[in-house]
């Protein structure tokens, strides 16, 4: 399904850009940590980006819903056809610690599906964006966007893999055994991954816990769906946006589809043991 989220993907992009100059103006600074709940990082840089982009698009776009990580939820997403769903800073410990794996992340849900998203990653100064029906692009500094596509990897003993850099977990360590897997990168955000596995560079991301959020993964699925990937619970069922719950309590698989079948079957076992 093809819609026009023109005016949308416009401010999104704006707005992703925006805060990524905001935060890395304050890259690697020696900002104070604080914790929130589950123990998590934040910093000043959170903040300052999420009051950014949630007073814009509640000003452009005054009648969807809005779940941010830096905001509370009020419930009322849960009555709107559209929500657009924020994590103004993915990666906060690669920003604390002044490496680069942190993005900006701005997603929209119309319905039940995510219907557009952007990944701004500050430094690199890489854009990924997508609407539904439209393909899934990559613009590098000033330059012409180029069309992803995923990774034509379908034996499984090929794969590239990519994996959490400050959450990895040692079951990652079974599932590279039950899929032969060799060659792994860690990265910290979960957009940056799916884009990896969107443009081609990785081609499989395996995060059996249950700690990922809504706003982790909007944005980035429908850049990896329509560069021609999937991204699915660890039971391969597509991840539900429309719930109270905010995490995504069973998992995540993605991949560049060819090989998403078989490497669920292949975990199932695995990963419902635990």
């Amino acid at each position: 399904m093809t819609l026009d989220l023109a005016r949308e993907l416009e401010l999104a992009v704006t707005l992703a850009r925006r805060a990524g100059a905001l935060i890395l103006g304050l890259h690697a600074t020696g900002l104070a940590v604080d914790r929130k709940a589950g123990d998590e990082p934040v910093t000043q840089a959170d903040r300052d980006a999420n009051t950014l982009i949630v007073s814009e698009l509640s000003l452009a776009f005054p009648d969807d819903g809005l779940l941010s990580e830096e905001a509370p939820d009020d419930g009322t997403r849960l009555t709107r056809d559209r929500v657009w769903m924020v994590d103004p800073l993915d990666g906060t410990k690669d920003f604390i610690r002044g490496s680069d794996g942190f993005a900006t992340m701005i997603g929209l849900i119309v319905g039940e599906r995510p219907a557009l998203g952007v990944v701004y990653q500050p430094i690199g100064d890489r854009l990924y964006f997508a609407t539904a029906g439209t393909g899934s692009f990559l613009q590098v500094g000033r330059g012409a966007p180029a069309r992803l596509k995923v990774s034509d990897v379908e034996d499984l003993s090929q794969i590239r893999m990519v994996a959490s850099k400050s959450h990895r977990d040692q079951v990652i360590d079974e599932v590279r055994r039950e899929l032969g897997i060799s060659d792994e990168l860690n990265v910290g955000s979960v957009g940056l991954k799916l884009g990896l596995i969107a443009r081609g560079d990785r081609d499989l991301y395996v995060n059996p816990s249950g700690h990922s959020k809504l706003w982790d993964t909007c944005g980035p699925e429908i850049i990896l769906v329509e560069a021609g990937g999937r991204l699915t619970d660890s039971d391969g069922h597509l991840l539900s946006y429309r719930a109270a719950e905010i995490r995504n309590l069973n998992g995540l698989i993605a991949s560049n589809g060819h090989l998403h079948d078989e490497v669920v079957r292949r975990l199932t076992p695995l990963l419902s043991r635990r």
